[in-house]
């Protein structure tokens, strides 16, 4: 069998010489990959014949298929193959072998005692960019643990910061787990070829989880590590800055001031009808006011209590004070900016389906942004893959078939085009 050159010249983006092999699933590798097919990447989704089980995740569904599942998995072309099976396993080297990236979220050495390891390619292809997410690396005493996105964080100490002073821990409304992963491995599989260009070799990139949940940890950590004290729980202000908080309105909707500078100070005092605050000895410095918070708060937040949050939102952008409502996502993916930046998409599917997501935030100036692709349906691309990339034939694809390769995916070639 020959390897064919599968056609890239319908794909645009800085990434479209690119090919990538994604065999992850549920949500950090395939964010990681969403943002290589967004770039012009050629992503090719494999997935066992029961498919990645984000699918099937409720609540909600557009036809068959999961939001959840349709938000992180545009751009791609889909394959459905038993990896469990010897031909299964010598489909997916033969393609690790026809890509230039390959991205796995398996649990550590799973892959290595499939036969599929980066060790057995990269003997066979030096340039091969190798990216691995786990939960906690591919070394380590936690090695072997199964982790998710809520593990990491609590296990970070950055689910110890969030909530109420005077409440339990929460996790952040947004997986910072997961999407913190999947950028992380994008940043590392950028850097890889970037050498590559330079070497001709690749590398295997480890990302963890929970290093990428410490990295972020930022100016927290060093806190800690310098006074040997652990943070508390935030609630809705800031560990050094008493008026970068929020605060509740008049009509009961909450809004978040960020006055960071003594300029910023001094405006909001008189956005508030306050100016001899900031002549006050308490308050004068941000050390002072820092001393002096909760006296300050209370002051503060009596003063916000008289008017609606968007009349304080208007009053206060007009005195320079940085602010903003808190947004319900309703709110957020229906304001004018967002709208303008593009940064919700509407995916026309194959048979009249609309899903609408999440866009992309990278933003080439002076070009226009691709059409995106819609999700592929599990296996959709089985055939025309293997024909167009590595020259199978009708007998080769019959016998896969005949040995459940393909499971009961259907191995047509997909009607749509995935990017």
């Amino acid at each position: 069998m020959t390897t064919v050159e599968h056609d890239k010249s319908a794909r645009t983006g800085p990434l479209a010489h690119l090919r990538v092999l994604d065999l992850t699933q549920f949500l950090s590798g395939p964010y990681a990959t969403q943002i290589l097919g967004d770039l012009g990447a050629e992503v090719i989704k494999v997935e066992s014949p029961e498919g990645d089980m984000t699918r099937r995740l409720p609540p909600h569904f557009v036809g068959s298929e999961s939001a959840y599942y349709l938000s992180v998995n545009r751009n791609k072309r889909s394959m459905a193959v038993d990896m469990k099976t010897e031909q299964g396993r010598a489909v997916i080297a033969r393609l690790a072998l026809a890509c230039d990236v390959v991205v796995e979220n398996f649990r550590p050495g799973i892959l290595k005692r499939l036969g599929l390891s980066y060790e057995d390619i990269a003997a066979q292809k030096p340039g091969i960019v190798w990216r691995c997410i786990s939960g906690f690396g591919q070394d380590g005493p936690y090695r072997d643990r199964p982790a998710y996105d809520m593990i990491v964080q609590a296990m970070s100490g950055g689910m110890s910061m969030t909530g109420e002073p005077d409440g339990p821990p929460v996790r952040s409304g947004i997986p910072l787990g997961d999407i913190a992963a999947g950028m992380y491995g994008v940043i590392g599989i950028l850097a890889a070829i970037a050498e590559r260009e330079r070497t001709g070799r690749g590398k295997m990139i480890d990302v963890a989880m929970l290093d990428c949940q410490v990295a972020m940890l930022s100016y927290q950590a060093a806190y800690c590590l310098t006074s040997g004290q652990a943070p508390k729980r935030q609630g809705r202000g800031h560990d050094s800055i008493p008026t970068y908080r929020g605060f509740t309105c008049g009509d009961g909707n909450d809004i978040v001031i960020t006055a960071n500078t003594e300029r910023m100070w001094v405006n909001l005092c008189a956005a508030i009808g306050r100016p001899d605050l900031a002549q006050e000895e308490r308050f004068r410095t941000n050390d002072r006011r820092y001393a002096n918070r909760d006296a300050l708060w209370g002051i503060l937040e009596a003063a916000f209590r008289t008017k609606s949050a968007n009349d304080w939102v208007e009053a206060l952008l007009a005195a320079e004070v940085p602010a903003a409502v808190v947004n319900t996502l309703d709110r957020s993916l229906t304001d004018p900016q967002v709208l303008h930046r593009n940064m919700v998409l509407a995916l026309a599917g194959p048979q009249g389906e609309e899903a609408r997501v999440a866009g992309n935030p990278i933003k080439f100036t002076g070009e226009a942004e691709a059409e995106p692709g819609y999700p592929p349906l599990l296996g959709a691309d089985n055939h025309e893959i293997l024909r167009s990339l590595l020259g199978f034939g009708d007998e080769e694809l019959a016998e896969l078939e005949r040995a459940g390769v393909f499971g009961k995916a259907t191995g047509a070639a997909s009607a749509r085009k995935a990017g």
